[in-house]
C-alpha cells in the first residue's frame, strides 16, 4: 500500500492544504482542499472516500470531486463514515441547498455517489487491504483509521485530543509502522486545544507515553502560522520518539 499526502495542514495559504490522503490510486482518506492537487484523470480513479469526521477541512472537496468526475465514472463514488458523520453530510451538505444531493443524480437508481456506514472496529476489506475505524475524541463524532496492507499498518488519528480508549487498540497492532497524529496548536494555546479537542505538544507528549510499541511518528494538522513553533516544541519534549513533520506530496509505503 502507498499513501500519498495531498494535504495535512490545519489551514490553508502558502502552499498549505487541509487533510486529504490518497491510498494507492483509488481511496481517499478525508477530502480536504488537498484533493484539488489531483488531475481529473486521478480523481476519476477514486472509488472510495473514508471520512474521519464532518468538519469542513476534511470534507470540503467531496462535493467538487463528485461534481467533477461523477459523469465520467461507471459506478458511484462510495463515501464511508460512521452514521453520525453521514447524517451531517446528508442534512447539511448534500441537501439541495448548499449542494445538490448526488445520491439522487442522475437518479436514485444510478447515482454518482452513495453512502456506506462504518462501525468502529469493523474492518472494510478492499482488494486485500483492510481499513479499520479507530476511536477518536473530538468536538463532533469522529474516528481515526488503521490502514493494514497485511505486511504493515499505518494509523491515522484524525482530529482528536487525549483519548484513553485509542491506545489499547493501537498497542495490539503487531505490524504498526507509521503513526500519523495531530498537534493543531502550540503549547501557548493549550487551553484552546483542550476546548476544541485537539492536541498541543504537551498533550501529545502525555498521549505518546501510552504507546507501548515502536512506530515512526509523523505530525499532522499543524496551523500554518505557527507550524515551526509547534514542531520545535514537539522535537524538544518528544526527542526520544524522533517525530517528523508530515509534508505535502510525501509518500509512505507499508
Amino acid at each position: 500500500m502507498k499513501l500519498r499526502i495531498l494535504g495535512c495542514s490545519g489551514g490553508i495559504g502558502g502552499g498549505a492544504q487541509t487533510t486529504a490522503m490518497l491510498l494507492d490510486n483509488d481511496i481517499l482518506i478525508d477530502a480536504g482542499t488537498g484533493v484539488g492537487n489531483l488531475s481529473v484523470e486521478e480523481m476519476t480513479k477514486i472509488d472510495h472516500v473514508f471520512v474521519t469526521h464532518a468538519h469542513l477541512d476534511h470534507v470540503a472537496f467531496i462535493p467538487f470531486l463528485v461534481d467533477t468526475v461523477g459523469s465520467l465514472r461507471t459506478k458511484p463514488l462510495t463515501v464511508h463514515a460512521i452514521q453520525a458523520t453521514l447524517t451531517v453530510l446528508q442534512k447539511h451538505l448534500f441537501n439541495w441547498h448548499l449542494w445538490p444531493d448526488f445520491t439522487k443524480i442522475p437518479d436514485a437508481d444510478f447515482p454518482y455517489m452513495r453512502y456506506e456506514a462504518l462501525l468502529p472496529g469493523q474492518a472494510v476489506a478492499l482488494n486485500g487491504r483492510k481499513i479499520i475505524p479507530l476511536p477518536a475524541n473530538h468536538t463532533v463524532p469522529a474516528v481515526g483509521y488503521q490502514l493494514d496492507s497485511g505486511h504493515a499498518s499505518l494509523v491515522f488519528t484524525g482530529d482528536t485530543t487525549t483519548h484513553d480508549a485509542f491506545w489499547p487498540i493501537v498497542n495490539k497492532i503487531s505490524n504498526l509502522k507509521y503513526l500519523i497524529i495531530e498537534s493543531a496548536f502550540c503549547n501557548e494555546k493549550r487551553a484552546i486545544a483542550i476546548r476544541s479537542k485537539h492536541l498541543c505538544p504537551s498533550l501529545l507528549m502525555e498521549e505518546l507515553e501510552k504507546l507501548e510499541g515502536e512506530a515512526e511518528i509523523l505530525i499532522s494538522h499543524l496551523k500554518p502560522g505557527e507550524a515551526d513553533i509547534t514542531m520545535n516544541e514537539i522535537r524538544q519534549c518528544l526527542a526520544r520518539f524522533h517525530p517528523r513533520r508530515l509534508e505535502n506530496n510525501q509518500s509512505l509505503e507499508f
